[in-house]
């Protein structure tokens, strides 16, 4: 049996959305609601998920809601929960950024020279 290795350089353990956007608070939690759109988080885990603190969230977080970027679902005991408004049109255009740049990473990925080493 012949075994094949690719390798390719990864430059950043960030996401795609975080290399465009930069990783402030803000932006690690659009960057989590975006890649976790479905499902619906309290407050306290969106922070946590996200890696920032409860306290800068809550910092900016009145904003997001004035501005529909995310929505209340519903309440879960004493906690709410909030998803991304996938109706907001900021929030849309951000999906088509990341879908372009994702196409965009897959196309240079295809232009780069792959070392191959076959081990048999």
């Amino acid at each position: 049996m012949t075994y094949v290795y690719v390798a390719i350089e990864m430059t950043s353990n960030k996401s795609i959305f975080l290399e465009i956007f930069g990783d402030s608070p803000r932006m690690k939690v659009l960057d989590f609601l975006i890649e976790n759109h479905i499902f619906d988080y309290s407050k306290r885990q969106i922070a946590e998920l996200s890696e920032i603190s409860y306290n800068t969230l809550e910092t900016f977080w009145p904003q997001m809601l004035k501005l529909g970027l995310v929505k209340k679902t519903r309440k879960v005991g004493k906690s709410q929960m909030f998803m991304l408004n996938l109706e907001n049109i900021i929030i849309q255009r951000l999906f088509e950024i990341v879908k372009d740049a994702i196409i965009e990473d897959v196309d240079s990925l295809a232009d780069k020279k792959v070392s191959v080493s076959v081990k048999g």
